[in-house]
Formats: C-alpha cells, sequence, structure tokens
C-alpha cells in the first residue's frame, strides 16, 4: 500500500469514527445483527471468528454485535465451548408473535358474532409495553360509521381492554406502571392511583372492566379477559360504542356477553382442557 493510499485509508477510518452514529451505519448494524442471529438459527450454536468469516467482518466487529445482542437477552454463550446461541429473549420475542397470530385467527368468529349480535364494535387487544394495541376488529350494524381502532395503541387505565390486562399483569410490572404519572383525556380518566387500584381490584373481582368517557367523550367500552392455556390472560375482548346506546341499563347484559365470548375465545386458546 502507498502512502498515498494510507493517508486515504486514515482519512477514510477519521471520517467513518465521526459519522458511525450515522443513519447508514445505524442501518449497517441492525442488518449485521439480524444476519448474526439467521445465523445462529441455521447453525445452533457459533463462535466469534465463525460470525465473522460468515459476515465478513472483522472478529472485533462480531464481538462488538454479539456483546449488545447478549445484553439484551437474544443470544447467550456457553461458557464451557465459548460459543454462542439463541437467548430466551428470541423466545419471547416469538412467543409473543405466536400468540398475537392465534388470537387473531381464533378470535374472527368470536368477535364476528358478537358483533352481529350486539350491533357494536367489538376488539380483541393485546398488551404491547406499557400500551393496550388492538389487532382485531369486527363492526356491527349499528357501527358502521364508527372509529377505526384496528392497529391503534391506547392507554391502559383509560380502557376498557386495557384495565383488563392492567389487573391481570404480575403485581411487580403493574406497580411500576402505576407509578408514572397517568395523563388525563377527559374529566373521567382515573388519574389517582389508589382509585384506580380500587378499580382494577373490581375488575378481576366481576370479570369484566368498564370505562365510561374515559378516553374520549361520547365513548363507553366494556371488556373481558382471554386466556391462554395455563390460565394466563394473554389479551381482551371489547365492545366499544356511543353512551347512549352503551348506557347504565344495557351494560350489564353487554358485560355478560363479552365475558361469554372471552370465555369461548379462551377455550379456543386452550383454556380449561
Amino acid at each position: 500500500m502507498t502512502r498515498t493510499q494510507k493517508q486515504a485509508e486514515h482519512t477514510g477510518d477519521s471520517s467513518e469514527k465521526q459519522h458511525g452514529r450515522g443513519a447508514g451505519s445505524a442501518v449497517q448494524s441492525v442488518d449485521r445483527a439480524v444476519s448474526v442471529l439467521e445465523i445462529l438459527a441455521r447453525v445452533g450454536e457459533a463462535g466469534v471468528t465463525e460470525i465473522a468469516e460468515e459476515l465478513d467482518v472483522h472478529k472485533s466487529t462480531a464481538f462488538r454485535l454479539l456483546g449488545v445482542l447478549e445484553n439484551r437477552g437474544l443470544v447467550a454463550q456457553a461458557k464451557d465451548r465459548g460459543k454462542y446461541y439463541l437467548g430466551a429473549a428470541v423466545l419471547r420475542l416469538a412467543g409473543a408473535a405466536a400468540v398475537r397470530l392465534d388470537i387473531s385467527q381464533e378470535g374472527v368468529p368470536v368477535c364476528r358474532e358478537l358483533a352481529d349480535e350486539l350491533g357494536e364494535t367489538v376488539n380483541v387487544a393485546v398488551l404491547d409495553d406499557d400500551a393496550a394495541v388492538n389487532i382485531m376488529q369486527a363492526r356491527g350494524t349499528a357501527s358502521v360509521t364508527a372509529q377505526n381502532w384496528l392497529g391503534r395503541r391506547t392507554p391502559l387505565h383509560a380502557t376498557s381492554s386495557g384495565k383488563v390486562l392492567l389487573a391481570h399483569m404480575p403485581p411487580t410490572l403493574r406497580e411500576g406502571l402505576l407509578a408514572r404519572a397517568l395523563p388525563r383525556f377527559t374529566e373521567r380518566t382515573i388519574t389517582g392511583t389508589s382509585v384506580l387500584r380500587a378499580e382494577l381490584e373490581a375488575v378481576v373481582e366481576q370479570g369484566y372492566g368498564v370505562t365510561i368517557e374515559e378516553l374520549e367523550l361520547e365513548l363507553a367500552a366494556v371488556a373481558a379477559p382471554i386466556r391462554a392455556h395455563d390460565g394466563k390472560v394473554i389479551g381482551a375482548i371489547s365492545v366499544s360504542g356511543p353512551v347512549y346506546r352503551l348506557n347504565s341499563d344495557r351494560l350489564p347484559e353487554l358485560a355478560k356477553r363479552t365475558v361469554a365470548a372471552g370465555a369461548e375465545l379462551s377455550r379456543r386458546m386452550g383454556y380449561g382442557f
């Protein structure tokens, strides 16, 4: 290599160090990290040298990638052999994806029947970090102009599905979320921790959660839990509509039907066998 080439290489290295955290470098790092996971999924386990050769990068680069993935639990190292394999976090992510897929598939006939019977909007939501995300929706005849909730992340403390998911969380996780400031969306939003705790206790006791104008004015909803084969609550099925239709006289019957739909969907997910 000539002196000029070395100078050019040094200049390039300096530039790369200065801009290494730019968009291009970040995308390349993500791509390489995903490639590491794919390699381990294919071969079972591999050492730093093998991974570096597969990626066509220096061993130090492969080592840094593995270190980041190991810190996030996505890979683990066999201490006696020094080789890496897929970590428990991958199983957790895969399990969450499978749960969503299964609920979506099994929930279609249950939600469709409930929406047709009640004429209202029916949603299935699952926990997504600190929010409830709606993964499927069916609309009844009375809700043809209703808002589309599909794909929306909604606050746990201000929605019926969110209350169900929050009520059935492990206590430590629930208390961590309740320790945060709870945003107010309407005058009826529950933001006091003690009041919300009492509300969540009622959700567990009665088997369903209710919200009336807590997220949006003129909107009411009732939700019931969906359980996996082991009894763990993995989602919530809800019925929502305007308060003039989901009024105090009608809510008990809606709650009864929603709980029954949740039990049916839980049965389809393997609960009770």
